[in-house]
């Protein structure tokens, strides 16, 4: 081989390490217009561009396991610990090792192989009118015969759900965690149905008295320009539970990169960059959440609003290994 032909492997060799580190093809379940600002900026700060598929979880899940090692997707992201354990059930993920992820999300936003990048809260609504403060100060408290014919839910086989029993499960056990879900099923106003900004305008209609909803729809309510949405929370109450005890339930936002994933050093940048101070402000002030980073700064007032609170430190890893048995109690309760 002559020194030309040598020196243009070379240069071919370094075209398509480049090559393949300008592009990140990226799997998510998350469904805001507001993180398009999140990619935009990751893809000015790198040069590497964003080739995003957005579906539901099971579509995608579905998708990555049918394309198998030719999968282009190098990144799957999604809301809740429940989704993200079903990825890692299927053997999804790969390990990444980054000292920068180590060092900014804490131990119990991350396990093995994903990692949270955003946090709400599951906070118990009340219609003031109707249901005291003082008489939902926990989520065991929904489950008391007092509340009998006031309860709304959302279903029991929503992801947010089974978080809350996963974390109730690890607490309290299995038999009070079932013992709690068919009283809370007593408790009901009406048979499971909606989102979570279905139960609190239904708390607000005065339909059930008392409901759970993640803090981020609560915020965006706050936010609103729209009348109705303002007279909407004007009429509810927000208590953080369990303040007493564990804390209140965080649910999060998270992903990981894939086994198959072709361009892994761009997978790893971009999980890193989710995790720098301007995509976690992005996550707060665009979407409501709060950043799983500590210590950065705000400009989300209806956010700040809610004020401080203690939050449950149970590892996301324990709510995602419990979510199998979470959704049998449910159905053993009778939680549709």
């Amino acid at each position: 081989m002559n020194r030309f032909s040598a020196a243009l492997l070379i240069a071919c060799a370094t075209f398509g390490a480049n090559a393949q580190e300008q592009v990140l093809n990226l799997y998510s379940a998350r469904h805001y217009q507001t993180d398009e600002a999140l990619y935009a900026n990751f893809s000015k700060q790198t040069g590497i561009k964003i080739n995003r598929i957005e579906a539901k979880e099971d579509e995608l899940l579905e998708r990555i396991r049918n394309e198998g090692a030719a999968s282009p997707a190098d990144v799957f992201i999604t809301v809740d610990a429940a989704r993200l354990a079903k990825a890692d059930e299927l053997g999804l993920f790969a390990p990444v090792k980054s000292k920068l992820l180590e060092e900014r999300i804490p131990a119990h936003l991350r396990s093995t192989d994903w990692f949270a990048f955003s946090t709400r809260a599951r906070v118990i609504i009340h219609n003031k009118d109707l249901v005291k403060a003082e008489d939902v100060q926990n989520y065991e408290d929904l489950a008391a015969p007092k509340l009998k014919g006031k309860v709304c839910s959302r279903s029991g086989s929503h992801p947010y759900n089974l978080s809350l029993m996963s974390a109730l499960i690890a607490h309290d056990g299995e038999a009070k965690a079932e013992e709690w879900a068919r009283g809370v099923v007593a408790n009901f106003a009406r048979s499971p149905k909606g989102g979570d900004t279905d139960q609190i305008k239904a708390v607000a209609a005065g339909e059930c008295g008392v409901a759970v909803s993640n803090t981020y729809y609560l915020v965006r309510l706050l936010r609103s320009e729209k009348p109705e949405d303002r007279k909407t929370m004007e009429k509810i109450g927000i208590v953080w539970p369990n303040q007493k005890g564990a804390g209140a339930h965080i649910n999060i936002s998270g992903g990981g990169m894939l086994k198959t994933a072709p361009h892994k050093e761009a997978a790893v940048k971009f999980l890193e960059y989710l995790a720098s101070d301007d995509a976690q402000r992005y996550f707060a002030e665009g979407n409501n959440e709060w950043p799983a980073v500590a210590g950065v700064k705000l400009q989300n007032a209806a956010l700040e609003s809610l004020g401080k609170f203690k939050a449950d430190a149970l590892p996301v890893a324990t709510l995602a290994k419990n979510s199998g048995t979470a959704q049998k109690i449910y159905d053993r309760a009778g939680w549709k």
